[in-house]
């Protein structure tokens, strides 16, 4: 492991707008925090598991691409699909650039379902649970949470790799 100088850490966005946009913001700084931990690491640690579970930087980038999809795409606009495979392994030929980009253009279908949604307290279209539809503030919530959780991942997982810390 290499002991690098820590990287100046991101600040939660400051906002005093409307809860959409509020919550929309923290998520996005989440996942742009995720993208920040994959980056630049090289091949093989990037995909090496760093804990017995399995997980890698690669297979978290791989499940919360499925997951903002499974959420925002298949539960709450009702894409006519099966759901995507978010327990997926990470294959030979996935590589960082191409997880990464996957995950920002879910990420963009994913904000194209919130800003068009105007009413936060409306349920989607079906649940990935077995519960009623949730709304798209609990959708929300729900996503900043599971990323909060797997941004916590990454950063244990980059620590390890190269001794990088910080957002």
């Amino acid at each position: 492991m290499t002991t690098m100088k820590p990287r100046t850490d991101l600040r939660p966005p400051g906002l005093n707008v409307d809860e959409k946009t509020t919550l929309l913001t923290f998520l996005d700084y989440l996942r742009e925090s995720v993208l920040v931990k994959a980056a630049g690491v090289p091949e093989p640690a990037v995909r090496t598991a760093g804990v017995p579970s399995g997980t890698s930087l690669l297979q978290l980038l791989k499940h919360l691409t499925a997951v903002e999809l499974n959420w925002f795409v298949w539960a709450y606009a009702g894409a006519d699909r099966e759901q995507w495979e978010d327990e997926g392994t990470v294959s030979a030929d996935d590589t960082a650039s191409d997880l990464a980009d996957a995950y920002r253009e879910a990420v963009a279908r994913a904000n194209e379902v919130v800003l068009a949604c105007t009413d936060l307290d409306r349920p989607g279209a079906r649940s990935l649970r077995e519960t009623p539809a949730p709304s798209m503030r609990w959708v929300l919530v729900h996503m900043i949470e599971e990323t909060a959780r797997h941004a916590g991942h990454a950063d244990i997982l980059r620590e390890q790799i190269d001794g990088s810390v910080g957002r």
